[in-house]
């Protein structure tokens, strides 16, 4: 099993959610989170003043796929958020070593279905 966090443009969720679901991911955590990458933020200008954001909003994405969902759900992702400009995220995938499902006791991979 896999955890992939992805960092994506507010914009874009409904097209990874869907694009997920597509592919055999049916549920996700999503929070709203605030970074930046190598851009540093951005300096928008307002009449008479210049001022730097040095916090991007974004949506941070979690899902934990069996190993066989790893790369569909990669790229399904990918394909969703991608606009071509700078500042369509990350995404970041570690080990999982166990899962459970607290209602029913179900562990490893048939507790993430």
């Amino acid at each position: 099993m896999k955890k992939i966090e992805a960092i994506v443009k507010p914009f874009k969720l409904d097209d990874v959610k869907d694009r997920l679901d597509e592919v055999g991911v049916h549920g996700m955590t999503v929070s709203e989170v605030k970074g930046f990458g190598r851009g540093g933020g951005k300096a928008p200008v307002y009449p008479g003043a210049e001022y730097v954001v040095d916090f991007v909003p974004k949506i941070k994405i979690e899902i934990v796929v069996p190993d066989d969902l790893v790369h569909p759900a990669i790229e399904a992702i990918m394909e969703a958020a991608r606009t071509g400009h700078v500042g369509d995220g990350k995404i970041f995938v570690s080990s999982i070593d166990e899962a459970f499902r607290i209602r029913t006791g179900e562990t490893g991979p048939e507790a993430l279905s």
